[in-house]
This record gives C-alpha cells, structure tokens and sequence, in this order.
C-alpha cells in the first residue's frame, strides 16, 4: 500500500511557475512508476508527465513538452512536477500516482487527493 500527498499547488500568473511535489509512504518507493496527471473542470483527467521507479525514463504529454520537468528523488521518497510558463489551460487539479512495475499504461493503482492549480490571465 503506498499512501501519496500532494502539495504546491497555488495560484500564479500565466508565465509564471509552480513546483509541485508529492510525498510517498512506504519502502518500496523505487520499485514504482510515477505519474502526474490533471482534471480541468468539466474535462476527462489526462496524463501529464511519468517517470520510471529508477528515474531513467520519463514521459510527458505533447502539450507540457518544453515546459514542464518530472523528477524523484527515491532516498526521499519524493516526485516533483516542475511547472513553467505557465498557461491559463493549465488550470486543472493536479494528481500524483504511483504503478507497480513500469509501463506507458495510464492505469495506475494508487492516487493522491490532488492540488489545485490556476493560472490567471
């Protein structure tokens, strides 16, 4: 069971930048796949960014490309998302999640509460 809490999320202007990170439980940390997704209001919740349990192979969606960076740090336990300029349909509540095992799949078996990202015009 990994338990995961999300924090920095906040409000910013477009342009601007946000770090957030999510904290894990648990002593297998490395041995998970980590993923942020997003939920905008009315919108399906959608991948944004995944990287491997040892860090080594990362993924994003082609609208963050450039401008959003995924890491871990696994002595840690930690994953961050960093965030830069910023876009006003960036505006969504963010997820972090974990997956047994590595894969492209967006299925994955545990999921933080959320943080609340907006971004003003």
């Amino acid at each position: 069971q990994v338990q995961l809490v999300e924090s920095g999320g906040g409000l910013v202007q477009a342009g601007g930048s946000l770090r957030l990170s999510c904290a894990a439980s648990g002593r297998t940390f490395g041995s998970y796949t980590m993923g942020w997704f997003r939920q905008a209001p009315g919108k399906e919740r959608e991948f944004v960014a995944r990287v491997s349990g040892g860090g080594g192979t990362l993924g994003y969606a082609d609208f963050v490309k450039g401008r959003f960076t995924i890491s871990r740090d696994n002595a840690k336990n930690t994953v961050s998302l960093q965030m830069n300029s910023l876009k006003p349909e960036d505006t969504a509540v963010y997820y972090c999640a974990a997956r047994i095992g590595y894969s492209t799949s967006n299925e994955y078996h545990y999921w933080g509460q959320g943080t609340q990202v907006t971004v003003s015009a």
